[in-house]
């Protein structure tokens, strides 16, 4: 009988092909660059149905802010989830399903008669529909990109500019011909679109076998991958594998049947490799993952309330509903140049992504501060294009800062996770900085705490790059150590002969 130690073998039928960078790689980043614009372009478009609201309801900016805050969060709480119905079933089918919910939760808000109501459609249905059709996606594209990829998530999200250049005016249009409730019907219709871009985004095709080890060790169960060329690169392990397949659910990975003693650890190693296949609970222990999560808590405190307080306060500053709406526009095209200019710098890796990220977060903070000394729309209008431009310059490369430092391997859970950790600043930025509006009676005031929480946010970047080098210390360190010890054995060697 064998030892209860001893290796149990899993065969996987085969293992991921290397991401194409081309060809079908183009509708994928078509589907992003669709699903950016029909989610968080409308989100930063919200602006225009905020004024309308507040006066419809006579309520707050805090009570107010609170759709938005809902929809962001939820965004960033289920995403784990999008990841882990995304590995069980595809990312086609997710993607579809949340189209089709985000389309139902925003024809209901149009029916909505107080702001409960509307928390619960247009904000946690929305924002659960956006969730189920964005993570997904997102992840499919970082898996057909690897070379490009800083420059396809760019041109990604700069649907998100597009879009929102183009739904800012439109909406305000609606608005005006067939107030908010009529607007909202329309944009649940342009939302089903979301279902469309479900439909491209077909699976990779496997290419190669691998094989599995599952250990019982002293302290647990480990998983390895052991590549049949015996090669002593490190490889991904059986998880990462079983997660890029992006396969329709089936799971081809079938374990050997083993001797009784041993049907225990069987049966321990199955129900680890199904877990982390969904969800790989392993990386609340990366440190650097945990940090860099941080900052998007903080960095999230700061993102979401700018767009939707920037209509708002050029009309308490006197600018009309038209002028107020091109603010957006504006900030949207400057926006995009960032993304795609930026996008291509980081390409170029003339510095570390985190360093570049870094600064661009700390320029931001600073923008924002200086708002409250606008007035006039030129003043506003050129504020409006350096907050889009840094604003893009951001958002271009912080996934790619994410893959960075987990891996490409593990983005799909990593994404999940980091947006469940950051979903706490995506709910209280925009309530936090309504607060302060409404004491201070000054739209003014949200953009302060807006910058305030980004150049804190920056800290976190910078204890990531320090944290960065000492791994990267140690891995040259591990190295040198391997090697003088081989050339040892070979200077004993020519010795002994």
């Amino acid at each position: 009988m064998d030892s209860p130690v001893k290796a149990q073998r899993a065969r996987a039928a085969v293992a991921p092909a290397a991401a194409p960078d081309g060809g079908y790689a183009w509708f994928i980043l078509v589907s992003c660059f669709l699903v950016f614009g029909l989610t968080f372009g409308v989100i930063k478009s919200f602006g225009v149905f905020y004024v309308e609201i507040h006066q419809y309801f006579e309520t707050t900016a805090t009570g107010t802010s609170w759709i938005t805050s809902i929809a962001v969060a939820t965004i960033h709480i289920v995403a784990p989830v999008a990841s882990a119905l995304s590995a069980r079933y595809s990312h086609r089918s997710v993607v579809m399903m949340g189209g089709l919910i985000c389309s139902i939760g925003v024809v209901f808000g149009a029916f909505a008669r107080n702001l409960i109501e509307l928390y619960l459609t247009v904000g946690f249905l929305n924002g659960l529909g956006y969730a189920l059709t964005w993570t997904p996606t997102v992840t499919m594209l970082g898996l057909y990109f690897e070379k490009k990829r800083p420059m396809a998530n760019a041109l990604a999200s700069a649907g998100e500019c597009i879009l929102t250049f183009g739904l800012t005016p439109l909406f305000q249009l609606l608005i005006d011909s067939y107030s908010w409730r009529g607007a909202l019907l329309i944009l649940g219709g342009l939302q089903l679109n979301l279902c469309v871009c479900g439909l491209l985004l077909r699976p990779l095709k496997a290419t190669k076998d691998v094989t599995c080890e599952v250990h019982d060790e002293e302290k647990g169960l480990s998983l390895e991958l052991l590549p049949k060329d015996d090669s002593e690169q490190s490889k991904p392990s059986c998880l990462e594998t079983e997660e890029l397949r992006i396969s329709a659910g089936s799971d081809q990975a079938t374990i050997k049947e083993t001797p009784n003693a041993t049907m225990k650890v069987q049966q321990r190693a199955e129900l680890r490799t199904k877990i982390l296949r969904y969800v790989d609970y392993n990386l609340i222990t990366n440190a650097r993952f945990m940090v860099y999560s941080m900052f998007g808590v903080f960095a999230a405190l700061g993102f979401f309330a700018p767009a939707l307080f920037l209509i708002p306060y050029a009309r308490s500053k006197g600018i009309e509903e038209y002028q107020a709406a091109a603010l957006m526009s504006i900030s949207a095209m400057s926006d995009l140049f960032g993304r795609v200019f930026f996008g291509w710098v980081a390409n170029l890796r003339l510095v570390q992504t985190v360093q570049q990220l870094t600064a661009t977060v700390i320029l931001l903070g600073t923008v924002l501060l200086l708002c409250p000394l606008a007035s006039s729309f030129s003043e506003l209008a050129t504020f409006s294009a350096a907050y889009g431009l840094v604003f893009g310059a951001t958002v271009a490369i912080h996934i790619t800062v994410l893959a960075e430092v987990v891996g490409i391997h593990r983005l799909g859970s990593a994404l999940g996770f980091f947006m469940l950790i950051r979903s706490s600043g995506g709910l209280l930025g925009p309530p936090i900085a309504g607060f302060f509006i409404d004491k201070m009676s000054d739209y003014g005031t949200g953009f302060l705490m807006a910058g305030v929480a980004l150049i804190v946010s920056a800290l976190f970047l910078l204890l990531l790059h320090q944290m960065n080098r000492r791994h990267q210390g140690s891995t040259t360190n591990s190295h040198d150590v391997h090697t003088d010890k081989s050339v040892r054995a070979e200077a004993r060697e020519l010795e002994s002969t």
